[in-house]
């Protein structure tokens, strides 16, 4: 009868959690990694911001993880969709997702920002950037390669330790460190994107010097989880042992 009553609803009830988790997980994210750049860069340093990233994703890894495998990052889906973890349907689902989340998240942060007396709000609010826009004056060619070598690694990471869908067991922890290496590296250079919905967000805040360069920060980390999902499948030509239900089968079935 349960059997029966779960097909007559489609997989829908089944891949709203994974949605919900997907956009929860993401708007955490920006608020709280992001906000550190935003709201505590002098009091916490590069190395702070990097280790905020990177916990707060291993926090989010252990939380949403074993519901949607806590992509939080188009490349990240981008890299698993490749890989045949999820299909197109559920990988438009969990994009439109993370850019919605990371937008309310964002939009949170900017108003508490607002309420800091003396805070600038405009020109940085945790964006990326090159050129001028870099600490180190990275030009536009460093910036593309380094948040390629980034993402790759962060995507790559994702993909082999997952080995499916979900997040279980140890795995959270490889994910949370490289997500705070990437930044230790990436913080001078870009900011660091690795993910085109953490980009995007604040540069909607930030102003239009950042929305001239966003279109770096959504392609780049694309092609690094592109990437990282084909050496993925060189490395690792057994493929995933196993994958979800959830993920493999389209939810308008």
């Amino acid at each position: 009868m349960a059997e029966t009553t779960t097909r007559g609803l489609g997989l829908r009830s089944v891949a709203t959690p994974t949605v919900v988790a997907e956009f929860l997980g993401t708007l955490l994210l920006v608020f709280f990694a992001v906000g550190s750049a935003v709201l505590g860069a002098e009091y916490v340093g590069t190395v702070g911001i990097a280790l905020t990233f990177g916990f707060v994703l291993l926090a989010l890894a252990y939380t949403f993880g074993p519901v949607s495998g806590c992509h939080l990052n188009p490349a990240v889906t981008l890299g698993m969709l490749l890989a045949k973890r999820i299909t197109p349907r559920t990988a438009l689902e969990y994009v439109v997702a993370q850019l919605i989340g990371a937008v309310v998240g964002a939009a949170l942060l900017f108003l508490l920002a607002e309420q800091v007396p003396g805070l600038e709000t405009t020109g940085g609010f945790g964006s990326n950037g090159y050129g001028y826009r870099s600490a180190v004056g990275v030009n536009i060619f460093g910036a593309f390669l380094a948040e390629i070598v980034l993402t790759f690694l962060l995507v790559y990471v994702y993909l082999a330790v997952t080995r499916d869908l979900v997040v279980i067991g140890l795995a959270g922890l490889p994910i949370g460190l490289s997500l705070a290496v990437v930044n230790l590296v990436g913080i001078p250079l870009t900011g660091t994107s690795v993910n085109p919905a953490r980009s995007l967000a604040p540069a909607l805040f930030a102003g239009a010097d950042a929305m001239a360069q966003i279109w770096l920060f959504l392609i780049a980390p694309l092609v690094g989880g592109a990437l990282a999902a084909l050496v993925y499948g060189l490395t690792h030509p057994a493929g995933p042992l196993g994958v979800t239900r959830a993920a493999t089968t389209d939810v308008s079935e």
